[in-house]
Order: structure tokens, then sequence, then C-alpha cells
């Protein structure tokens, strides 16, 4: 099977149904930002120390891959005949019980904080802004055309499950969180 096929050469590409849209379209998008926060979970994976986070992390990758086939199929009557997977409950449920989990660890949140730190929680608060720039893509597409109803719910949750996961990050590296000192 070749990787290019020219189908997009005219600026269109083939939704799963065969419909075919824009590739400026609100619905490339959403699923377009959720690819590129999938690949830079895959470079976070590489540096976070800790054996847990990466299959958290890796898990949360194979999530998104359905969260991008069900933006990517229509929800209409046509496309039920494929039994494409859609975003389930469990996956924002999973998320809140990770992020319990992890708070548990942490030092209670008493100030704002800047991202940094270690590499791996860096990478890991540009995970959680790619994640909020999806949700933002979402909610503007969720205006237009009918989606799962969970996908919202779990960006949601992901957004923050990066920023604890930033915070728990610099603690295993014994890098203290960034305090934000507003200027006076």
């Amino acid at each position: 099977m070749k990787i290019y096929t020219k189908g997009g050469d005219k600026g269109e590409t083939g939704l799963f149904g065969g419909d075919r849209v824009l590739k400026s379209s609100e619905r490339i998008e959403a699923y377009g930002t959720i690819d590129e926060l999938n690949s830079f979970i895959g470079l976070a994976v590489e540096e976070v120390k800790s054996p847990e986070i990466k299959t958290v992390l890796q898990k949360i990758q194979n999530e998104l891959f359905t969260l991008g086939s069900d933006l990517a199929t229509p929800l209409d009557e046509k496309n039920e005949k494929y039994k494409i997977p859609r975003v389930p409950k469990s996956f924002y449920e999973e998320a809140e019980k990770q992020i319990d989990k992890i708070e548990e660890q942490l030092e209670p949140l008493q100030n704002f904080i800047l991202p940094g730190g270690s590499k791996a929680s860096a990478l890991l608060n540009i995970c959680r802004t790619i994640c909020r720039r999806a949700e933002r893509r979402v909610v503007a597409l969720k205006a237009s055309i009918d989606i799962g109803e969970n996908i919202i719910i779990f960006l949601n949750r992901l957004s923050d499950l990066f920023f604890v996961l930033a915070r728990y990050e610099n603690m295993i590296s014994g890098i203290p969180d960034i305090i934000w000192k507003p200027n006076k």
C-alpha cells in the first residue's frame, strides 16, 4: 500500500465513510490537533523518568487514536455499520482516577506555578496546552455538528492529568514547582 494517495492534492481529505471535506474544516482542525498532541506525548514518553507514567502516557496515546477516529467519523446512520469505536465514559473516569492517585503524592497546590523544571515536566506542560487547544477546537466543532458526548469531558480531564503529571515529574526529579511571582 502506498503512503500517498493523491486524494488530498486539491485541499480535501476523506472522512471515514467516504465524505470529503476541506483540510481546513473544523473537523480536520480538531482531529489534527489531537494528532499533534499524540506526537508530543510520544516525545514526552522518551523523557519521563517514571515507568508507571510512561505506561499511562502510552495508554493515553491509544485512547487519542480512538478519539481521532471518533472525530473523523460523522455520527450518522450510514456509518453505524462500520462499528467505529467511540470515546467511552471510562476514558475520562480513568483520567480522574490517575489525577487523584498522583495528587495524593504531591504537595498541595498553594500558588500558581509556571511550566518548566525538568525537560519531561516542560514537555508534559506542552501536552497540556495542546490538549486545551484541542478542547477548544472540539467545542467549536460541536457548535456545528453532532459529536460524541464524552469527547470534551475527556479532553478537559486529560489536560488536568498532564498538569499533575508535570508536577509529579518535577517532584521525582527533585525539582520544586516554579512559583509565579507577579510583578508589583
